[in-house]
């Protein structure tokens, strides 16, 4: 089961206190947490916000590192860095990702996996239970990076996510949290679905 999905922004050359040196602090785009496993049936979305408050810095401890590991291979392929996000979304084929797990404490209270994307300035990640089947997830993340950076719209310097768009797509892609064995008619089917 996926735990949770992440779009993050990764910061771009700076210093300041909080971050790594020479790097702006990431910025989370979008995040969608899934309910583990056990988790009662109709739960309410509106936990107490104490809960909700735990699930942001779980989330955002996530993002940190996700972000440290897209910047710490940017810098170990001696490429430019990337320029800011084109009209056209670039080709996510050959794009970097890798995997990492997280111990258990570290910020989920169970070890997990992480497999992440990186694309111009941007990173995309799926939070895993441990068991996962982690080429499934590295999977999904590739066809589901390009639909969403699809719905990404540049204005200016800055990136707008259409959340319409990020919510179908996820609804269909990894519905509830759950893996999918996605064919091409599957695809091409929620292609439509979104182009409407």
């Amino acid at each position: 089961m996926v735990r949770a999905f992440l779009l993050l922004a990764l910061g771009g050359p700076g210093s300041g206190p909080g971050h790594a040196p020479g790097h702006a602090p990431c910025r989370v785009l979008l995040a969608r947490a899934f309910a583990p496993p056990g988790t009662p049936p109709g739960t309410p979305p509106g936990s107490p916000p104490r809960q909700r408050l735990r699930r942001k810095e779980q989330l955002l401890a996530v993002a940190r590192q996700v972000a440290s590991h897209c910047h710490l291979h940017q810098a170990s392929s001696g490429r430019p860095p990337a320029p800011p996000l084109a009209e056209d979304p670039p080709s996510l084929h050959n794009a970097p990702g890798g995997l990492f797990r997280l111990p258990p404490g570290d910020p989920f209270p169970q070890g997990t996996s992480v497999a992440w994307l990186a694309a111009p300035n941007l990173a995309f990640a799926l939070v895993c239970d441990p068991r996962e089947n982690l080429a499934l997830a590295e999977g999904t993340l590739r066809h589901l990076a390009p639909r969403l950076l699809a719905a990404l719209r540049p204005p200016g310097t800055g990136v707008l996510l259409r959340p319409d768009a990020a919510d179908l797509l996820l609804d269909r892609l990894l519905p509830h949290g759950q893996l999918l064995f996605l064919s091409e008619r599957f695809l091409q089917a929620a292609d439509r679905e979104l182009s409407r």
